[in-house]
């Protein structure tokens, strides 16, 4: 087969695999697990056969117009370089391990066939943005996208987290999407196609007429999807549903395609000093932001999508002082130890029955419960903390070695001042990831007190699964900076000395005072007497995940409810803490100045129309009933009464005529 039919397949096999198993989930379950693993599996050899073909070269290039639409013709394009290549091996990969993960994690649901399917078609659609040459093509795969999100995050639609946590994400990332179309129409009507190669063309020869305003609108929906500082705040709320679909989501798709778009895109970018400059001030906040938050979280899984946020942070940085080979190199490092965290918090949480940090923190041997948990997740934790030699050292180095480049190395297309904000925001929370890695590693296997439950053992199926995914977690990154430069635009990703010592330095210090702090409230909770801990008035154990088999609730009662004292978070924060912990009160901020608004002009239009329109629409029906019933009381049947009345008017008029022609 030629590369372009196997790249079709790629995404054509996984939304194959979602039709036949939503046909066949009732009337033939059994075929449900194997359509929804081999599907993804084929489709990632496919991808990995493409990638390798493709080789870093030239990019892969086919259309066929789809419709004639006039002047700027939509068109079913490929546009298949190095970054897309290694992308769609990212995603299939991820997608497979999720997929097999789920037969394990979701054995005794009900609603599997359906969520299996979700989760095919989700893959496709990310694969479709992926390798799509046309914008539109590309919008279907990024709207597509945000419809499975919502029935995804919504999976356990009886609890109201879940219904809230779906619509929330449904509706952030549509206010994303608005201008994000109408950048993509005003991009596509300078360049006259919606064609990338075309487009990209059209930057080159500076035929864009309005760049920072067609840059800060398709802006807008990036930091919708990519959960970018302001409109993140859904993502964090998603973790009400199932976590191999928080693993999928803030791995390989969803939260990624923002990213992916802007390095596709990025001379579009580039051709706006003003918008390198917001990207870089969004990407700033974002990182600090969530760092400080996910040192304040209790659910560990909620701590988890504050890192996503960050760490989105970082691959938004990179692209903003114009290296999209770092940002990729990124986000596939990214996406293979967050997978892995957040299938090893699955697991956690299967076998603790919580997701509460505090709660684990309570339980006594719970490592001993889940050993391959502990070991792959700490792996995944090293690699998040951009420790030597696991993968997120090498690509978070190569974000901060392009932030130093830019801000020592003066270029015309990225300003300065970009660089020097992404390089201190980015050192600032390579602390505040160290710090928050550390946290929860402690908290969640480093328990002291009650046996912790034994819910049995898990599938061995999502053991195999974390192993599986350690293996990129402790070795992509060393291996991506000597194999892979071809697929990186050529670009040497050698970490370079002065941000490699930098940022470990600040890492191991972040570390060990979170490790020191942790001591310190450790102590300070074995002398505190009893009952002291669930008097806090700040206690929150978090939500019981919704798929868990059992609750903490029984076995630790009112103390499972109550902070954890031996929180170093708490005491890392100080003062800080409270607000960290709602994430700076965005939530309550956008419910002010959007929600209440809103709702409140809701209310005055229904008020006029109950009581203005209706009451118009109620008078203008009564005159007339009105004026039916006293015709209807003439109306009596007798006849001499008619003969007497038409006698009676005969007579009136005639007395009228007279007097008429007697006054003329």
């Amino acid at each position: 087969m030629t590369t372009t039919t196997l790249a079709v397949l790629v995404p054509l096999l996984p939304f194959l695999g979602a039709a036949a198993g939503l046909l066949l989930g009732r009337t033939a379950p059994g075929f449900v697990r194997p359509l929804a693993v081999l599907p993804t599996l084929a489709a990632l050899a496919l991808a990995a056969i493409v990638a390798v073909r493709q080789g870093g070269h030239a990019s892969i290039d086919s259309a066929a117009e789809l419709t004639p639409t006039g002047s700027v013709p939509i068109e079913l394009a490929l546009h298949i370089d190095g970054f897309a290549a290694l992308v769609a091996v990212l995603v299939c990969f991820v997608a497979t391990c999720v997929q097999i993960y789920s037969t394990g994690y979701l054995r005794d649901d009900p609603r599997y066939p359906s969520y299996a399917a979700l989760v095919s078609l989700f893959t496709s659609a990310m694969l479709l943005v992926v390798y799509s040459g046309d914008l539109i093509v590309l919008l279907v795969g990024w709207e597509v996208m945000g419809i499975c999100s919502y029935f995804l995050v919504g999976h356990y639609w009886e609890t109201p987290e879940a219904r809230a946590a779906s619509m929330k994400a449904f509706l952030v990332t549509k206010l994303g999407d608005v201008p994000f179309l109408i950048g993509l129409f005003a991009l596509a009507t300078d360049a006259g196609s919606f064609r990338i190669t075309k487009v990209l063309d059209t930057v080159a020869s500076g035929g864009l007429h309005h760049p920072t305003l067609i840059a800060l609108l398709l802006l807008a929906g990036v930091a919708g999807k990519s959960a970018q500082f302001p409109l993140h705040t859904w993502l964090p709320d998603a973790m009400a549903g199932p976590t191999p679909v928080s693993a999928l989501i803030h791995a390989a798709t969803m939260v990624a395609a923002g990213v992916y778009f802007v390095a596709r895109l990025l001379p579009v970018f580039e051709a706006s000093s003003a918008a390198m400059v917001v990207l870089a001030v969004m990407a700033a906040v974002t990182m600090a932001g969530s760092g400080l938050a996910a040192l304040a979280q209790d659910d560990i899984k909620r701590v988890l999508a504050y890192s996503t946020i960050g760490q989105l942070g970082y691959m938004t940085g990179a692209l903003a002082v114009g290296d999209r080979g770092a940002a990729v190199f990124h986000l596939l490092s990214h996406g293979a130890f967050k997978a892995l965290l957040f299938l090893a918090a699955g697991v956690i949480i299967h076998a603790s029955g919580t997701n509460s940090l505090a709660a684990m923190s309570r339980m006594g041997n719970l490592r001993a419960r889940v050993p391959d948990a502990f070991w792959t997740m700490t792996v995944a934790l090293l690699a998040l903390a951009a420790i030597p030699p696991f993968s997120g050292f090498f690509s978070k180095e190569s974000v901060l070695g392009a932030a130093e480049h830019a801000a020592t190395e003066h270029t015309s297309h990225i300003p300065g001042a970009a660089g020097w904000i992404v390089l201190v925001a980015g050192v600032l929370t390579a602390l505040l990831t160290a710090a928050y890695a550390t946290r929860l590693w402690l908290l969640a296997f480093h328990g002291k007190g009650v046996e912790a439950p034994d819910h049995g053992r898990q599938p061995v199926v999502m053991n195999a699964v974390l192993w599986v995914l350690a293996v990129p977690s402790l070795a992509l990154g060393g291996l991506a900076y000597r194999v892979l430069p071809d697929w990186f635009d050529g670009r040497d990703l050698t970490p370079t000395l002065t941000t490699s010592v930098l940022g470990t330095g600040v890492a191991l210090v972040g570390g060990i005072v979170t490790y020191g702090a942790w001591r310190h409230t450790t102590a300070l909770a074995a002398r505190a007497p009893m009952g002291a801990v669930a008097a806090h008035p700040e206690g929150d154990a978090g939500l019981v995940e919704a798929e868990a088999i059992a609750s903490h609730t029984p076995a630790y009662g009112d103390v499972a409810s109550a902070a954890d004292p031996a929180d170093p978070g708490r005491l890392l924060l100080g003062p800080l803490h409270r607000h960290a912990a709602t994430g700076f009160h965005l939530d309550a901020v956008y419910g002010a100045l959007f929600v209440r608004p809103v709702l409140a002009a809701a209310s005055l239009v229904r008020f006029l129309d109950r009581e203005v329109v209706d009451t118009y629409v109620q008078g203008a029906g009564t005159l007339p009933r009105l004026l039916g019933a006293a015709v209807r009381r003439a109306q009596t049947g007798n006849l001499q009464t008619y003969v007497s009345a038409l006698l009676a008017g005969t007579v009136v008029l005639t007395v009228a005529v007279l007097l008429v022609a007697t006054g003329a």
